[in-house]
This record gives structure tokens, C-alpha cells and sequence, in this order.
């Protein structure tokens, strides 16, 4: 899951150091060296497949890494079982228009989105970009399919665009009583991806689907050439009651404060159009492969490690929030929260979760990582992944930026699969991760406090990240202190 960045953009100069050199370097040596690691992502990917809570494939993912976390050298390995309200799976969606002209409009559903029951020669009405004036424009829309134009993604800012726009979207289609939102695919060739835009794990509050680029405008065409168009569609999506899921959860213990920790996290769940590879395969397996990398480099930090494979987080960063919720009395004790979640592109820096107090010793640490090109330290919020909690119950984190490369266009994609993923980079990434990770539970002082939940708040709005919680419907849960720190 990958939502807006808002914040302070600051770059540093990064500052030589030679604290625990000589470590340091064999940690990195040691992570670049041929490892498991892609055998481990082709059996999660090939084998295992797309990984949906609830599911078979999310149970063998899950002893996947149980297995994948002893053979890499784990001090200690147990899951931690936590429930989603809901399951959720995707009948056969179909969509054709039907007159004038007739022709099937691939289509999927949007994730936790209710069923339609089979609906026939339903009005499509053109919404344009779904504004407030398309709305307007567009006449009554009373138990219509409503058509909304996507631009094609490229940068980061055009996929956090797709989900910030979804929820006034949704909320103008229901006060205009439609039937159906169909949002145009922002991938071409066809390609088709799942998102979710519920946020807790909630079913979504009308059926939605995802439509092929090309059938989209063609629609869109015969539309504005003066047309009225007719379709049935069918969304037989099968709902049901709660479902218990499991975080994995693998330890190095610390050599002097035990008691202390950092996490190094990714989630291990994804969607299932394709088999996860670079959302978010690929990096659960970094997570195993730093710990490898650290035991195999004889690497025994002050503070202990713990390495956290989530599930859950498509549907709402639900496993690390259940994490958070389970072990708030150790809060006090979390040193740090690195995450990384978006694919196998090259790191080109981190996210300190608006905390310019972490800017200066942050530098000293991520110095040994010159050797991979520049590492910028930004002061913004980053919301879509599995630090957030943490950030809201103000533990230090550090999300990891990383070039486009091949992600986007692959992004929740039924082409999200092994052979997209850059090994060699992989590993480079490896090497970064654990580092960090690694001097973060090393350094002889923690990286910084923990704040409190007014410092909390002032920096959410210093960075207006307060605005982005309102925008997508968390806001409330901080105000109502469901969620973050309540003191």
C-alpha cells in the first residue's frame, strides 16, 4: 500500500564516520554475498502465490516464513495471531455493455467492496475525474454506473493521487443515489490491479470495479459522441464473518539492553491478481536475509532486533496496528521502526516521520551507505505502510524511499510476479536495510525519544499530515484516541 507523502523535503550531507567500521563493513560484505534470498521469493511467489488474509496461500505464506526465519539464523521465531473483521473474495466480475453497441469491458472489483447481484441495461453516465462541477455536470445519476476518468500512473505522486481522490469520489457517488463506480485502470495493455479503499478492514460502502484502460475510453468515446450507453454487471464477491490471520515475529537478542529493540519490518500479505512479487514479496524476504546477514556477519547489537512480517496491511495496516495494540506496555523500549515496501527499486533515502530532531545523528548512522549513491533524510510523513502506528504512538521510524523503477507499472498488477523483481538490487537494498537496522539497536545512545501525544499532534500538523488523516477517514481515531497514543 503506498498513500501521500506530505511533509518537509530536507536533504544532509552525509557525515564520515568510524564508529564500528570494521563491523559495519562485514555487515554489508556480508549481505552482498550470495544468499537464499531468491530461492526464498520464488517459493513464496511461485509456489505459495498471491496472499490474501484468511486464505489458504496466507497460511503457507506464513509458515513459509516461520521456516525461511530458522534456517536464516533466528534466536527466537513465533507468530502472533490478530483478527480482521471481515474476509473478503472476488466472484467471476463481469461487466458488457450492451447497447447501442455491445462488447465486454474487462473488470475487477475493488478489494472489500460489497456484492452486486447481476444488474441489466444500466445506464453509464460520464463523471469525468469525479470532481465535485463532473458531478454537477453530469445529471441525475440515480442507479447508474458511474465511469471516472484516471490519468496513467507514472510517478509516486500519480498513485498516492488515485487513492486520495477514491473517498470524495465514493462519498458524491452515494449522495447522487448511483448504482456503481467503475474508475478507469491507470495502467495500460489491459493490465487490471486490486486496491482497497476502505481503511480498517471494513467492507467499502458500495460495489466498485477497476476497468480496463482501453474499454474505459472507448466508452468515454461513444459517450461524448452523443450516445446514451447501456451495461450489466455482475460483482459476486463472496463476504463473510472475522478471520484470524498471524505477524511473524523473529529475534536477535541484544548483547546489553535485551529489553530495547528495533524492528525491521515489511508485510508479507498482498493481493492476488499476481503472486506479490515487488508488493511486497520481495522485501519480506529482505527482511529474512538481513537477519541472515547480521547473524552470519557475527553481529550481536546492544539492543535486540526484532524482524516483523506483517499481514494485514492491504486491508488497513491491520497486522502492525494489532502489533502495536499487543505490546503498547513496550513501547517505552522500541528504539526504532525501519520499513520498506515498495519493490526491488534502489534506495534513495528515508522518511524520519517528520522528526527533524532525528536528522543529525540519523546522518552519522546511513554514512557507511555513501557506497550505494546519496541518501537523503527527508522530514516528511509518510502514511501507507506499516510504521504508522508506530509513528502515532511516537516511536522514532524510518521508511525507506526507493526509485520507481519497475513498481509502479506493476503495482497490485496481475503482473506482479517473480521474474519482475531485481535480484542484484536486491541484495544491495539488503545490504542498506540491515545497516541500518543494524546501528540503530548498536548506537550507545537510543536515536531519540519517544514523544508524547501533544508533540504527536504538533507534528502531524507542523507537517500537515493532520489534513491527510481527514482526507482519508483516520483523523477521528486519533481525535477519539482509538488510535495513536493517548497521553
Amino acid at each position: 500500500m503506498r498513500r501521500t507523502r506530505l511533509g518537509l523535503f530536507l536533504p544532509v550531507v552525509l557525515l564520515c564516520t568510524a564508529v564500528a567500521q570494521n563491523s559495519t563493513e562485514g555487515l554489508i560484505n556480508e549481505a552482498l554475498k550470495p544468499s537464499p534470498i531468491a530461492v526464498n521469493l520464488q517459493r513464496l511467489t511461485d509456489e505459495v502465490g498471491g496472499r490474501v488474509p484468511g486464505t489458504p496461500a496466507m497460511q503457507k505464506a506464513v509458515q513459509w516464513a516461520v521456516d525461511a526465519f530458522k534456517s536464516a539464523g533466528a534466536d527466537s521465531v513465533h507468530t502472533e495471531d490478530f483478527t480482521i473483521p471481515f474476509s473478503w473474495a472476488e466472484g467471476a466480475t463481469q461487466m458488457r455493455v450492451v447497447a447501442p453497441e455491445e462488447f465486454d469491458a474487462r473488470a475487477v472489483s475493488i478489494a472489500w467492496a460489497p456484492a452486486l447481484a447481476p444488474q441489466h441495461h444500466v445506464r453509464i453516465v460520464d463523471v469525468g475525474r469525479g470532481a465535485s462541477e463532473d458531478f454537477n455536470q453530469a445529471g441525475s445519476l440515480a442507479g447508474a454506473i458511474l465511469l471516472v476518468h484516471q490519468g496513467e500512473m507514472h510517478t509516486w505522486a500519480d498513485l498516492d493521487a488515485e487513492y486520495t481522490r477514491a473517498p470524495g469520489i465514493i462519498d458524491r457517488a452515494l449522495a447522487a443515489k448511483a448504482l456503481a463506480i467503475a474508475f478507469q485502470s491507470t495502467r495500460p495493455h489491459d493490465l487490471l490491479y486490486r486496491h482497497a479503499n476502505s481503511v480498517e478492514g471494513e467492507i467499502d460502502r458500495m460495489p466498485m470495479v477497476i476497468v480496463a484502460r482501453e474499454d474505459a475510453s472507448r466508452m468515454a468515446r461513444l459517450l461524448a459522441s452523443g450516445q446514451s450507453l447501456y451495461a450489466d454487471l455482475s460483482i459476486p464477491n463472496q463476504i463473510g464473518g472475522p478471520i484470524t490471520t498471524s505477524n511473524v515475529i523473529a529475534e536477535v537478542r541484544g548483547r546489553e539492553k535485551p529489553e530495547e529493540f528495533v524492528i525491521l519490518g515489511a508485510h508479507l500479505d498482498s493481493w492476488e491478481l499476481g503472486t506479490g512479487a515487488l508488493d511486497n514479496g520481495c522485501n519480506a524476504a529482505l527482511v529474512i536475509d538481513a537477519l541472515r546477514a547480521i547473524k552470519a556477519a557475527g553481529g550481536q547489537p546492544r539492543r535486540s532486533i526484532r524482524f516483523i512480517l506483517f499481514s494485514g496491511e492491504e486491508e488497513g495496516l491491520l497486522g502492525s496496528w494489532a502489533y502495536v495494540n499487543g505490546h503498547l506496555s513496550e513501547m517505552d523500549k522500541a528504539a526504532g521502526v525501519a520499513i520498506i515496501d515498495t519493490g526491488s527499486g534502489r534506495i534513495t533515502g528515508l522518511s524520519l516521520g517528520g522528526r527533524r530532531d532525528l536528522v543529525q545523528r540519523t546522518s552519522l548512522l546511513v554514512a557507511p551507505l555513501k557506497q550505494f549513491g546519496a541518501i537523503k533524510l527527508m522530514t516528511d510523513i509518510e502514511s501507507g505502510t506499516d510504521h504508522l502506528d508506530f509513528l502515532l504512538q511516537g516511536v522514532p521510524t524510518f521508511v525507506a524511499y526507493q526509485e520507481e523503477a519497475n513498481y509502479l507499472i506493476n503495482y497490485h498488477a496481475s503482473s506482479d510476479t517473480f521474474d519482475k523483481v531485481d535480484v542484484l538490487q536486491l541484495k544491495k537494498d539488503v545490504a542498506e536495510m540491515a545497516e541500518i537496522t543494524f546501528a540503530l539497536a548498536d548506537a550507545s545512545e537510543r536515536i531519540g525519544p519517544r514523544l508524547s501525544r501533544a508533540q504527536i499532534e504538533k507534528t502531524m500538523r507542523e507537517t500537515h499530515f493532520d489534513d491527510e488523516m481527514k482526507a482519508n477517514g483516520m483523523w477521528k481515531d486519533w481525535e477519539t484516541r482509538k488510535r495513536g497514543r493517548t497521553q
